[in-house]
């Protein structure tokens, strides 16, 4: 989730690292999507209906999103090494996961048909080619240890097991900017629980 990519600043995700990965403009494919993401999120609220049961539901959901994406920003140490334990060793997208998890809290707390389209449709257009694109990059990179990892763990849906053996690190979290996350929650709740509390 980076639609406040713009507004806060990033910190290099951890010293002496390597050269990032090639694979493209990263104004034409991130900043892109971020660009089309952010009159979809406004245009959700707007449509918006949310009840007080759909808003507290729909935040858990999205809440536990964050929290999925919180633990692999902590694992993830970018541009350094093939990170393959931990969340990682049981789905290779775990941040992907965790914004998927908290778009789909969000359309259940809208309680809009339309809004849960738009969020759907938008997640549908741009998550599945980024996905590739990022593989592209890491087999571009790790060769064969990254087929061997393909072969071992799925692309996006979890397999049944604990991620264990890699800890968790503010320094990586810090890094790769994961606070926009919950600050991205907490103004998506609270612009909710204004629509559903003061007619905004």
């Amino acid at each position: 989730m980076r639609l406040l990519g713009w507004a806060l600043p990033r910190r290099p995700t951890m010293p002496h690292r390597a050269a990032p990965l090639a694979g493209g403009s990263r104004w034409s494919r991130s900043h892109y999507r971020v660009a089309v993401g952010l009159p979809v999120a406004l245009t959700c609220v707007w449509q918006a209906q949310p009840t007080s049961r759909t808003l507290a539901a729909g935040a858990a959901i999205a809440f536990l999103g964050v929290l999925v994406r919180a633990v692999a920003a902590g694992q993830l140490r970018k541009h350094q090494n093939l990170t393959t334990s931990g969340v990682y060793a049981i789905t290779r997208n775990p941040l992907y996961l965790g914004t998927v998890v908290m778009a789909a809290g969000f359309a259940l707390a809208t309680d809009s048909w339309v809004a849960a389209s738009l969020i759907a449709g938008y997640l549908a257009v741009f998550y599945p080619p980024a996905m590739r694109r990022e593989e592209q990059r890491l087999r571009a990179r790790y060769a064969d240890a990254f087929d061997d990892y393909v072969a071992r763990v799925p692309r996006f849906w979890p397999r049944l097991g604990l991620p264990v053996g890699t800890t968790f690190s503010w320094a990586c979290y810090l890094g790769n900017a994961e606070y926009q996350a919950p600050v991205g929650f907490f103004v998506g709740v609270a612009l909710l629980w204004l629509k559903l509390y003061r007619g905004a």
